[in-house]
């Protein structure tokens, strides 16, 4: 089969949850001997056209020099190229930007399929009309697509209760981490199970602030390591200037790409902590699952469905001050031992993409 993956800034990923998908889904399906395509920014630092058997396309993006409105360019570029070519799916990750372009697809080939992601509408850092726009392309998206991927139970839900539709639910998937190695993290200077840590972009509805406001009121003695790109926005650069002289125990460490690095950091923190409250299943949760995390969740239904009893949920900065002063890693090894089980016959990218390809030929099969 020849799949395209659109909506994404490309791979190798450098920069977020659906890059990493979109790196990890096109060699496992390329692996499987399918033809797979995924549209890269010109932007990239990685031009060659070719990455692990995955064929590349780069298309020009401006969005550094203009702003949004370069996003909608890049997205038409991309689905103008794709229309031209021979491909059996076109893989929509995302739809923000591009659905209003989706249309201009034939109706019967290629097919169209849409990860929904999730309910971009009600981030915070939109204004109104963002998130009035982010509605209406919500909707564009939904008629447009053959096809609707749900990465959560609880946006499946919601899809079919606001436009009465089927989607297919194809969660995220995760590796187990075995390889850990405490040398890894001696370049942050912190010791074992004497830090606790995040990983996320800086956007308000990732909770970061409550973070850091229960960690001023904690009297715990650990490091707070917040693993982003800080300086990327307004919010990032207040939440520094705001906290970084504040407390000695919160540190800002900065974007971190390297998995393995990443993957040790998780595994010898005492808690992790996951904010998000808008999105789907969250790449960076499966991830810290994986990778042996004790888990202290947003409580939101898509974060619920995952850990559910298996970590620490909070909804309020007290809650949480209160989950930090008396939670030890070292005490709740059961914690991690389920979710590890959760990854392994749930989440694991090998399940994941047998599912994708299953669903693929199911497709092709019936056409």
């Amino acid at each position: 089969m020849k799949i395209a993956i659109l909506g994404t800034r490309g791979i190798p990923n450098n920069y977020g949850g659906f890059e990493q998908f979109a790196d990890i889904l096109s060699q496992g399906l390329v692996q499987k001997g399918h033809e797979v395509t995924v549209y890269c920014s010109g932007s990239h630092l990685y031009k060659s056209h070719l990455y692990n058997g995955v064929q590349l396309i780069h298309k020009y993006d401006p969005e550094n020099r203009i702003g949004t409105i370069g996003q909608f360019i890049y997205d038409f570029l991309c689905i103008l190229d794709a229309r031209k070519r021979d491909f059996d799916f076109v893989y929509m990750l995302g739809y923000g930007s591009s659905s209003i372009w989706q249309g201009i697809f034939c109706k019967s080939k290629p097919f169209v399929i849409t990860n929904m992601d999730g309910l971009e509408w009600k981030r915070n850092k939109y204004s109104k009309k963002v998130k009035l726009f982010l509605r209406f392309a919500e909707k564009l998206a939904v008629r447009n697509s053959s096809y609707l991927i749900a990465d959560s139970k609880g946006i499946q839900t919601y899809l079919k209760n606001t436009y009465n539709v089927k989607s297919t639910y194809l969660p995220y998937g995760s590796f187990i981490f075995i390889d850990a190695n405490q040398d890894e993290i001696k370049t942050f200077d912190v010791q074992v199970y004497e830090y606790d840590m995040l990983v996320a972009r800086f956007e308000p509805e990732n909770n970061i602030e409550m973070i850091l406001q229960a960690y001023v009121q904690s009297i715990t003695h650990r490091q707070l390591l917040l693993v982003g790109n800080y300086k990327h926005n307004k919010f990032g650069l207040r939440m520094f200037n705001q906290y970084n002289n504040v407390d000695k125990r919160i540190r800002f460490i900065g974007a971190i790409y390297d998995q393995r690095t990443l993957n040790n950091l998780r595994y010898f923190s005492n808690l992790y902590f996951h904010g998000h409250s808008v999105g789907g299943t969250n790449p960076s949760l499966l991830e810290a699952m994986g990778s042996s995390a004790l888990i202290c969740y947003h409580d939101n239904e898509f974060n619920r469905a995952i850990v559910n009893e298996d970590g620490f949920a909070f909804s309020d900065s007290k809650t949480l001050t209160n989950i930090i002063n008396n939670t030890m890693k070292t005490q709740l090894q059961h914690y991690i031992e389920h979710n590890l089980h959760k990854i392994a016959n749930i989440y694991s990218w090998k399940n994941i993409i047998d599912q994708y390809e299953y669903f693929f030929k199911g497709i092709k099969d019936q056409s």
